[in-house]
């Protein structure tokens, strides 16, 4: 039940994400899962780094969000077509 429930979260919070994010990401169902997970992962080892959450903690949505944005934001910089 436990890894349901990571795709579902990781799938809302890269949604949000991405409406966030200006620009346009053309991402499917399935990088837009993987984005919210790589993203609260990201908050999770981030946070843990800065001393905000203990090692293995679980991290908040907003924490999460954040992380997203700036998986994100390298996302976009590594496939930047120009």
């Amino acid at each position: 039940m436990g890894i349901i429930v990571t795709i579902v979260v990781g799938f809302i919070v890269g949604l949000i994400a991405r409406a966030i994010m200006p620009g346009n990401q053309s991402m499917g169902l399935i990088m837009t899962t993987i984005l919210g997970i790589v993203g609260a992962l990201v908050a999770s080892y981030g946070g843990a780094a800065l001393g905000l959450y203990p090692a293995g903690s679980a991290v908040g949505w907003i924490a999460s969000i954040i992380g997203a944005i700036i998986v994100l934001f390298v996302y976009g910089l590594v496939t930047k077509k120009g």
